[in-house]
């Protein structure tokens, strides 16, 4: 009877419409129903508990309560290395200690402006990325080391040499022999353009010169920018611990692919704040890859350069929302040029990656491949369109013909080179510019002693004349004038200067 109540409590709650049916029924059963309803709103609350009781069981071994990364580590800390540096630098002595006063307490020591040297040491970590020993770590880590010294996991010291640094992606590439053609630990490189916000990561390195230390956090931002630390910024931020000393470690994902190489940290203090930065695989990739090859880094070149696009820029054309790179130049007869990017076109993607600004835009051409097609995606005039450019290595035209200036003017003892879209490249200016630069002033020159040019400068003009290479130069400087006026771009400033006989020097 009860069970048969049941079966219509349940119909009739499923049907509303059902329930005048109820004031039909004789009195006996009515109150018959209603205990049945009161029995069930009891039970109903019960049945769900239990419900919920039967999920939460006690574990039955100590795997089903045991997390740990253990299995993870064990696979890549094999292939993360100690390395320590020693570089021998050079002290002078103060003239003081030839006093004899200073010499009753010091001693005599050395004779004073004869330079002592020293060891300068310093320490960090690396990643081996190939089984026959090549390591991959930060440039800063080995600087202008004198040795380097790799200690493995498993305690055993090798030396090493050096295959290629990169000073602006802040890479370098070492090598070490274990003999016996020994296979090492080697960590696979991801695709660190398939990292997420949130993925679970970890750190290994040797922060403080503790030893190995394994660190976990998650991926907290992609393709930083506006870091500051080296030409091509597009970093992986995390907040697994990074300390000094963790430079040139490994960035590890769940998978124990190599994600990135910790470079660097935010901190006031010097210590883990939980802002770490590393460089992403795909940078490190395209370092590695020119190490194995040739040992020379030759970047793909787009021809273009532009400004990011603000607030008041993405309204002036246009554009819902503010980012992409607004192109102001293009080098004619570039790949941009041929491929028909023109001024005023915004790159808004490469490759399907977006592109928020123009060190984003830098970090993109530099990891693609050279000679390959790489589409763009260009906002002209209120239209998106997809592009297709054949990026290259860029020209060096004119050739770079460095020459130090000899002669009766101001400028002997400079020495100078035409600029060209490779050799601007490889001094990380704007691959657009042109002109006759400043390589090195001659401390004991005239231009040395009264600064009348500076390293860097970029020569525009001379007399009036235009310079566009060192044969323009030097045929301006043949003659010589009683006043040089002449034009330089400096740290993004066109200037003028002029010297007036031979006391009287301006720029302004």
């Amino acid at each position: 009877m009860t069970d048969n109540l049941f079966r219509k409590l349940k119909y009739l709650t499923r049907f509303p419409t059902a329930l005048p049916m109820v004031a039909a029924l004789p009195m006996v059963a009515t109150l018959t129903l209603f205990v049945a309803i009161i029995a069930m709103l009891a039970w109903a609350p019960a049945e769900a508990q239990n419900r919920e009781e039967s999920r939460r069981v006690l574990p039955e071994s100590r795997q089903q309560v045991q997390l740990s990364y253990a299995p993870l580590v064990r696979q890549v800390a094999p292939a993360v290395v100690n390395i320590y540096t020693t570089r021998v630098v050079q002290v002078r002595r103060s003239p003081l200690f030839d006093d004899p006063f200073f010499r009753r307490f010091f001693g005599n020591g050395s004779s004073s402006g004869i330079p002592r040297e020293r060891i300068q040491g310093s320490l960090g970590s690396g990643v081996i990325v190939r089984p026959d020993g090549v390591i991959i770590t930060n440039y800063h880590v080995i600087g202008q080391a004198d040795s380097i010294r790799v200690v493995l996991a498993d305690r055993r010291e090798f030396e090493a040499e050096i295959v290629l640094t990169d000073e602006r992606t802040d890479l370098a590439v070492l090598k070490i022999t274990s003999g016996d053609d020994e296979l090492l630990p080697a960590l696979e490189l991801t695709d660190s353009d398939d990292v997420q916000v949130g993925d679970i990561v970890l750190a290994v390195g040797n922060p403080f010169g503790v030893g190995q230390t394994v660190t976990s956090g998650i991926i907290s931002a992609t393709a930083r920018t506006q870091v500051g630390i080296s030409d091509f910024q597009s970093f992986i931020q995390t907040d697994a611990a990074v300390n000094p000393g963790n430079s040139g470690g490994a960035l590890v994902g769940l998978d124990g692919r190599l994600i990135g190489i910790n470079t660097a940290i935010f901190s006031r203090s010097g210590g883990n704040n939980g802002i770490g930065f590393a460089i992403p695989a795909n940078m490190v990739r395209a370092v590695l890859n020119a190490a194995l090859e040739d040992g020379t880094i030759m970047r793909p070149w787009l021809g273009a350069s532009g400004q990011p696009v603000t607030s008041a820029l993405a309204d002036s054309l246009g554009l819902d929302r503010p980012g992409g790179v607004l192109v102001d130049e293009v080098y004619p007869d570039g790949p941009a040029d041929r491929a028909g990017i023109e001024i005023g076109d915004v790159i808004l993607a490469v490759a399907g990656h977006d592109v928020i600004d123009a060190p984003g835009l830098r970090y993109r051409i530099a990891t693609a491949e050279s000679g390959a097609r790489t589409d763009f995606r260009i906002y002209r005039r209120g239209r998106l369109f997809e592009l297709p450019v054949w990026l290259e290595i860029p020209p060096e035209d004119p050739p770079r013909d460095e020459t130090l200036l000899d002669g009766r003017h101001p400028f002997q003892g400079v020495r100078v080179a035409n600029l060209s879209p490779r050799f601007a490249d490889e001094l990380g200016l704007n691959t657009m510019a042109e002109g006759v630069i400043v390589l090195e002033v001659s401390r004991r020159s005239p231009a040395g002693r009264r600064q009348f040019v500076r390293q860097g400068d970029i020569i525009l003009t001379m007399n009036d004349f235009p310079v566009e290479k060192v044969d323009d130069l030097q045929a301006l400087l043949g003659e010589p004038q009683a006043n040089y006026v002449y034009r330089l771009r400096r740290g993004g400033r066109i200037i003028e200067c002029g010297i007036i006989g031979s006391r009287s020097f301006y720029c302004r």
